[in-house]
């Protein structure tokens, strides 16, 4: 099968189209022809080093994928499967999930492992309506998936992000927004929620969670999907619940997602589609931190 090939582990140059043995599915698996498969940062950090999550080279990297056993989406077994950069991709039976005839596969890809994650975030943080969340990189993929399952359970959101993206957070359903390159994160924020806000999802790690800190209200919650640069004395003085996310493996998860996707009931931002020779630039793209949705490398092109 034709598939993006990491030899070594480095930069964007090491993802080279080439040739690898078909995957065989064993006992409750099926093997998914794929269409599309989705990129996503965790894909550039293991690219860089794939060893934190069991991977060797050669590899084949990629966990978001969308094609056709009947219609299917999966996301590969998190975090050392992977292996959606392909034509062909072995997950668990129980993994995937079918989708409507009106969800495109590019959709489909784009999904799974990004809204999972926003699915996870909301619910480690377990906000009852009319709460109010910061969303620190609301523009990226998983905020863009957060500010739409945060609307529709009646969380009041403040998305965080540049203002070229302010339009589209506000159509997926933030509140408001706050331009991080300008405005001070955490006046902006208090000054648009009309005090305290009562959790902050943290998209985007490093120093960004600290500089929005003093707008969360004691007793408040932080949800991290990449590591924040932070003092913990503030969090303990203040009563503050911090949760670690990192997704996992669950069907019923993307099936949920699967359904919603067919409802219209999410929607999801394909900013580039690429074809699946083009994964280095992909990933450059990616690093660059401005893709501005997700992207997707067409697996059939």
């Amino acid at each position: 099968m034709r598939a993006v090939l990491v030899s070594e582990f480095g930069g964007p140059e090491q993802l080279q189209l080439g040739q690898a043995a078909d995957p065989v599915a064993g006992r409750g698996q099926v093997r998914i022809a794929v269409n599309a498969a989705g990129v996503n940062p965790v894909d550039a950090g293991n690219r860089a080093d794939g060893r934190w999550a069991g991977l060797r080279v050669p590899c084949v990297l990629g966990y978001d994928v969308a094609g056709v056993i009947d219609r299917v989406m999966a996301m590969t077994h998190f975090p050392d499967g992977a292996g959606g950069y392909a034509e062909l991709a072995v997950v668990d039976a129980g993994l995937a999930a079918p989708i409507g005839a009106a969800v495109s596969f590019a959709e489909a890809a784009a999904t799974p492992l990004a809204a999972g994650t926003a699915l996870v975030v909301l619910s480690r943080l377990g906000l009852p309506p009319a709460s109010r969340l910061l969303v620190l990189g609301a523009s990226g993929g998983v905020g863009l998936f957060l500010l739409q399952l945060a609307a529709a359970a009646g969380v009041v959101t403040i998305g965080v992000g540049r203002p070229a993206m302010h339009a589209q957070l506000s159509a997926l359903g933030a509140a408001a927004c706050v331009d991080y390159t300008r405005e001070d994160v955490a006046a902006r924020a208090q000054a648009l929620a009309g005090g305290p806000v009562d959790a902050i999802a943290d998209l985007v790690g490093g120093t960004l969670a600290a500089a929005a800190l003093p707008s969360l209200r004691p007793g408040g919650q932080i949800a991290a999907i990449a590591t924040p640069e932070l003092d913990l004395d503030p969090l303990l003085d203040a009563n503050i619940t911090f949760h670690g996310v990192l997704i996992g493996d669950d069907g019923d998860r993307v099936r949920a997602l699967a359904a919603l996707l067919d409802r219209k009931a999410l929607r999801p931002v394909v900013s580039h589609v690429l074809p699946l020779a083009a994964a280095a630039e992909a990933h450059r793209i990616l690093e660059r931190r401005h893709a501005s949705g997700k992207i997707i490398l067409d697996v059939t092109g």
